[in-house]
């Protein structure tokens, strides 16, 4: 199927920062097509109306996607702008990842009340009130700070910034990527080291998706697609794709890219911090997918199948 149109209909959730990343997509994208028309479609999806549950205990599967996806199929909508780290492994039928744009410091950011301006990470006072609404932070940071007291944190940036400065938590972990991209980059207190915390598969990078049978919208995003991103992302990906089950895990990674070699470290640890796992693998970049498959592998020989099994389980009795 292609489309003799002029006008891109781009869909997006309607919360800010994602509003953000699509309208910079949309201006990179009228740069390359002076000629044609890009329009903005927002709609909300399951995880912005749902706010006051814990977000793995909703799961979250295509929650941040699966009406954009809907769009897709329904031919409302010619592709979807999504942090890539919102996006499932496993796609619906039909539906493709057709770029990867550039992306921000895939890191985690610690932002502290006020009254730490004097603190970092390391020296914040024990039981210190930690707010994040992710697994994956949650475990690692329980592995390096179980002195720490943590709590949830749900709602978007602005909504979890005025809590922490309400006096709701003495600091909270965000993406750095976010921060930056609402120019909130004043906001970061810390970049936490990755020696701490592995970053989200995916994070800092934008992916869009549209339909497996438009190769008129691939061809015109590929035009904005950064390839040493997307090679690194790959990788991240089928890490993931290869380890998880159907729940929010507590997995993480880290990659790099030079001349042509990705170096890859993934991470897989028990919701209590007490176990945690590291590898780390090294190859050409045109096998990203094989390394990822490879990394998960290695984890797995190391006794990351029983953790994770055990969070499937747990995750099983509380649905």
């Amino acid at each position: 199927m292609s489309t003799t149109s002029s006008t891109v209909r781009i869909g997006s959730r309607k919360s800010q920062l994602a509003l953000a990343q699509t309208y910079w997509v949309q201006e990179q994208l009228q740069k390359h097509y002076a000629d044609r028309t890009f329009e903005v479609h927002t709609m909300s999806t399951q995880g912005d109306k749902i706010l006051d549950v814990a977000l793995a205990k909703i799961g979250d599967k295509g929650l941040f996607t699966k009406e954009l996806e809907q769009g897709m199929l329904d031919n409302e909508i010619d592709f979807a702008v999504h942090s890539l780290k919102d996006l499932p492994t496993q796609l619906p039928e039909g539906l493709t990842i057709a770029c990867i744009t550039s992306r921000e410091n895939p890191a985690d950011a610690l932002v502290v009340h006020e009254k730490h301006q004097d603190k970092q990470l390391d020296t914040l006072p024990e039981g210190a009130v930690i707010g994040t609404s992710s697994l994956r932070r949650l475990a690692q940071l329980r592995h390096y700070y179980p002195h720490f007291h943590f709590k949830d944190i749900r709602g978007n940036l602005n909504t979890r910034l005025a809590k922490l400065d309400a006096g709701d938590y003495d600091a909270i972990v965000l993406a750095a990527a976010g921060l930056e991209r609402l120019n909130m980059a004043h906001r970061i207190h810390q970049i936490v080291p990755a020696s701490v915390s592995l970053h989200a598969v995916g994070q800092g990078a934008l992916g869009i998706e549209c339909r497996s049978d438009r190769s008129d919208i691939m061809e015109i995003v590929r035009a904005i697609e950064d390839r040493p991103t997307a090679w690194r992302c790959y990788a991240e990906r089928a890490f993931l794709r290869e380890l998880e089950g159907g729940c929010q895990v507590p997995i993480g990674v880290n990659s790099d890219l030079r001349d042509n070699t990705i170096t890859l470290t993934g991470m897989v640890a028990s919701l209590d911090g007490k176990h945690l796992l590291k590898d780390t693998v090294s190859g050409d970049s045109s096998q990203a997918e094989a390394l990822g498959i490879q990394l998960a592998e290695r984890l797995r020989e190391q006794g990351a199948q029983e953790i994770l099994d055990e969070i499937f389980a747990e995750a099983r009795q509380n649905s």
